[in-house]
């Protein structure tokens, strides 16, 4: 075989390059990062599974970290779209938001706790710390364990803000970074009380109806369940053109019906 001068081999070490390059770029461009919040996380990979599935040019790849993480991401750059599980307060700017879907928040206690409800006032009080005993609210003399999640958490922020109002939560509540990790928890426990997203709560908890009302998807969809926050999709400026077009298959309405199926309420 003719050996290649040093130039020609220098020129095609260039292009090889130049080509590997070119086709990475492409690869960056088609591939869109997710993300934040861990309520959402379920719901957003299993449509990412979905939206690959039509379109297989496009990769999306989800991860979780909680709503200021992904807002943080987005802010950053390390993200396209944020997951977030509440209202954006009025100082995080220059973000844009769309609601995907819309959650209860339940409030779980174990299957034997013979407790069908409490209201906003009880539970802010179990969680305050100024509550102790289940027999304050009408349950059995045990001890109440209350379960909350992380500071940065989503599913926090929203139940401070429907439930906790000035009030904070107690120092010794016990605190778990997902909804999974509060679900386990409280379902080895006949003590304990938690708070995590209504579409993943299962037949292993117990979901309290709130203020008489009943923790269920039929009351979030009517306005009577007063512990509703949105599911938002938050991206900084303009989406790319990958990043819209899963945005806009999460908005269609073949989307929305498999987010309902999965105990969600569909975006108004």
């Amino acid at each position: 075989m003719r050996k290649l001068s040093p130039f020609v081999t220098s020129l095609l070490g260039m292009a090889l390059a130049w080509f590997g390059g070119a086709g990475c770029g492409r690869s960056q461009e088609n591939a869109v990062n997710v993300i934040g919040s861990t309520s959402i996380l379920p719901f957003a990979e299993m449509l990412a599974e979905e939206f690959h599935r039509q379109n297989p040019g496009i990769r999306v790849k989800v991860q979780g970290g909680g709503s200021t993480h992904g807002l943080q991401a987005v802010t950053n750059g390390t993200a396209q779209v944020g997951m977030c599980s509440r209202s954006l307060t009025p100082e995080e700017t220059g973000l844009t938001a769309v609601t995907i879907a819309r959650d209860g928040i339940a409030i779980v206690v174990h299957p034997t706790n013979p407790l069908a409800g409490l209201t906003r006032g009880q539970i802010r009080g179990i969680f305050s710390g100024r509550l102790t005993n289940w027999k304050d609210v009408g349950g059995k003399d045990q001890a109440v364990r209350p379960i909350t999640r992380e500071e940065g958490s989503g599913t926090r922020e929203a139940f401070t803000h429907l439930v906790m109002g000035k009030e904070r939560i107690a120092a010794n509540a016990i605190t778990q970074e997902s909804n999974g990790a509060v679900k386990e928890l409280v379902k080895t426990d006949p003590g304990a009380i938690g708070f995590m997203s209504l579409g993943l709560v299962g037949t292993e908890l117990k979901a309290l109806a709130v203020d008489d009302v009943a923790a269920s998807t039929a009351e979030v969809l009517s306005g009577k369940y007063p512990l509703v926050r949105p599911f938002l999709f938050v991206m900084k400026g303009k989406p790319g053109e990958p990043a819209q077009r899963l945005i806009d298959y999460v908005l269609s309405p073949a989307a929305q019906q498999l987010l309902e199926k999965e105990g969600l309420v569909r975006a108004q």
